[in-house]
């Protein structure tokens, strides 16, 4: 076959990739971003009731958030589970997986409720202010009458997400959105009969949008026409520890891997803490500007533990290594536009949040570190949802752990609030040592995804 010929076919089979994962991703982002833009609203609303009502609202997410992404971590197992079963056409091997998740989705849930309900110890542990205690646990309780529902309605997220059908979770998640406007409008003034709850009014917004999303996910499930070769609501399952078991095995690392990554710079912002009224306000805006573009390489690796899992469970582990190192190549285009925006327009963005020239300044600087790690940033998190196709968690729960917390913290608190390195370099240091972590955690990943992609080929030759 001509050189020219080739080249064409390869280059076809390339945009054709790019273009199925592209098609699976965009409605993960829409729909990460909608959960996120739910987090912004509650805060703007209850900002304009008092600064107690803010701080109460933004005290509780600090303490829910990490139970909600360790809940999402564990049934991510549920995703690769499915995408296998779909692609090796065990459609009914599906509706088992999928039943067991439902009910690991409802204990986790229950369990996760059961901690927020009773967090006061929590509260007292990190000190927080007497006076927001009891707006911070009544929004807590709140929020914890509708874990279970979350529980539900992540493990059928799941379940969509394997089929190759990722609208759904974009849709509803949109319309949860809309909902929790005139929601938290109704619970924090007390409308419709209603007593007036302030902050607290958020939490029941957002635990009826849970309760809402949830029923939307079991009646599309039930209903549409791709979930129907399954058989999930046809059959009754009581839980097995036989079909926990993989679950469990596969998503808790994952679980643990996501809960790291996100306590890290919950510890960061501790430590920044006592450096001033500046300094908080600087790292908060940069932490927030790459949290929002992180939403797009996590997305293109929850949409690559699809493309893996479909090819593994077609018994192509060819096609599953090409997969995953095109939504490598794809992140990492990504990443260079991010970097050389976030570069280009570091003052401007910070001036968005704030007129403070003080804290622009601050921010624009730290915005530096973070436009130079979205190169490792887009790896280590796109090779982890590579992985999770190829059900390798527990290596990369080790990794993470080693990078973030072994490397990460303590290189940034060394450079930031110590002398042992030279003379200590405030939040500068600190996100310096981020990029060092998430550098390494990205090499690491990467070699690890070159192993286990490299192996299953051995297998199967």
């Amino acid at each position: 076959m001509p050189a020219q010929t080739l080249t064409v076919s390869r280059s076809a089979r390339i945009l054709k990739e790019v273009r199925e994962l592209l098609i699976l991703a965009l409605p993960i982002m829409v729909a990460q971003l909608a959960y996120t833009a739910m987090g912004f609203v509650d805060a703007v609303m209850a900002g304009r009731v008092s600064a107690a009502d803010l701080a109460a609202v933004a005290l509780g997410n600090s303490v829910w958030v990490p139970v909600y992404l360790f809940i999402s971590g564990v049934l991510l197992a549920t995703t690769s589970a499915v995408a296998r079963h779909f692609g090796a056409g065990q459609h009914r091997a599906i509706g088992e997986v999928v039943r067991q998740a439902l009910w690991l989705g409802l204990g986790l849930g229950l369990l996760g409720g059961t901690l927020l309900f009773n967090a006061r110890p929590v509260l007292l542990l990190m000190q927080v202010d007497a006076e927001l205690i009891e707006p911070t646990l009544g929004y807590l309780q709140a929020i914890a009458v509708g874990l279970p529902a979350l529980g539900i309605s992540l493990a059928l997220r799941c379940f969509s997400d394997g089929l190759g059908h990722t609208r759904p979770s974009m849709v509803f998640a949109v319309l949860g959105l809309l909902l929790n406007i005139p929601a938290n409008y109704v619970f924090i003034y007390g409308k419709l009969g209603l007593p007036a709850m302030g902050g607290v009014g958020c939490g029941w917004a957002t635990a009826l949008v849970m309760w809402l999303t949830a029923l939307c996910f079991i009646a599309w499930t039930y209903w549409a026409p791709a979930y129907q070769a399954s058989e999930t609501y046809q059959r009754f399952s009581p839980p097995r520890w036989q079909g926990l078991k993989p679950l469990l095995a596969v998503g808790t690392p994952i679980g643990v891997a996501i809960f790291a990554e996100a306590s890290i710079f919950s510890v960061i912002a501790l430590l920044i803490g006592s450096l001033g009224a500046v300094v908080v306000a600087g790292h908060q805006i940069a932490l927030n500007v790459s949290s929002m573009i992180f939403m797009i390489p996590f997305s293109l690796g929850m949409a690559s533990t699809v493309r893996v899992g479909q090819a593994l469970g077609r018994g192509n582990p060819l096609q599953a290594r090409f997969a995953a190192w095109i939504s490598l190549a794809t992140a990492l285009t990504y990443a260079c536009i991010s970097a050389s925006l976030i570069m280009w327009l570091r003052d401007s963005v910070a001036g968005i949040y704030t007129t403070d020239s003080a804290v622009i300044t601050l921010a624009a600087s730290l915005l530096v570190f973070a436009g130079l790690f979205q190169f490792s940033d887009a790896v280590q998190v796109t090779a982890a949802g590579a992985l999770r196709g190829y059900h390798d968690t527990r290596v990369t729960m080790l990794i993470t752990l080693f990078a973030y917390w072994g490397i990460g913290l303590p290189l940034g608190s060394a450079l930031g609030l110590t002398d042992l390195l030279g003379a200590a370099r405030g939040p500068a240091g600190l996100w310096m040592g981020l990029v060092a972590g998430l550098s390494m955690a990205a090499v690491l990943l990467a070699f690890r995804l070159n192993k286990i992609a490299g192996r299953e080929i051995r297998r199967a030759s």
